[in-house]
């Protein structure tokens, strides 16, 4: 009996012991974690915002009620970040695809996406469109030359603008896609080459300056 008694003690105690290190380590891993959120809080919620941009929802109804001021140059009541809010048009390479507001992973999927830091066809500064380079998108794109027009068409006016340079460039070559306010520029660009499979590191670049507007 006493055997007995004396081995049930000892598993007993094991066993407090077993849970009392699990409890502990349970505690410090959870400081842990705090301490870790708490010096990476920026970066954690910039990567979540980074995944809702990439699947944000797209919405096909075309903006309509968009305030232009030609004299002052201004849009007002810009679309939500995922609208479309215009056609993009190349004739000459027989491009026709809508253009939303923003330039998601989720959006380019159904057409080509304006970067939203940039400015608004008619804010006289720098437009920056993209979309990829598939046959129903910009696959064409690097035929275009120079003096062909591209056309933006709103629900506030027509925007003409006609390619100056083309430029293949690397993906991480910022200073190539500039924002400026001087000029009304449009820069559109999709990944190159456009044949094959893969990760691209090269984009395809087509500047070109607005040359005529066509009021609603």
């Amino acid at each position: 009996m006493g055997s007995n008694s004396n081995q049930n003690n000892i598993v007993l105690k094991i066993t407090k012991a077993t849970i009392r290190n699990i409890i502990v380590a349970l505690l410090l891993a959870t400081v842990f974690l705090i301490i870790i959120y708490g010096l990476t809080r920026e970066e954690v919620n910039t990567t979540v915002s980074l995944l809702k941009t990439i699947s944000i929802e797209t919405n096909k109804q075309i903006a309509s009620n968009i305030v232009f001021n030609k004299e002052e140059k201004t849009v007002r009541n810009r679309p939500e970040f995922g609208t479309q809010y215009a056609q993009i048009k190349i004739e000459s390479l027989g491009i026709d695809i809508p253009l939303y507001h923003g330039d998601s992973l989720s959006l380019l999927r159904n057409g080509a996406g304006q970067m939203s830091s940039a400015y608004f066809p008619g804010e006289g500064g720098t437009v920056v469109c993209m979309a990829h380079n598939t046959d129903k998108m910009f696959k064409r794109l690097p035929e275009i030359e120079n003096g062909a027009k591209i056309v933006i068409e709103t629900s506030y006016g027509i925007f003409e603008y006609e390619v100056y340079n083309t430029k293949i460039i690397d993906m991480h070559d910022v200073d190539e896609i500039e924002i400026q306010d001087k000029e009304e520029i449009l820069d559109v660009f999709t990944c190159y080459p456009v044949n094959g499979i893969g990760h691209k590191t090269q984009r395809f670049v087509a500047y070109s300056k607005l040359v005529n507007y066509i009021e609603p």
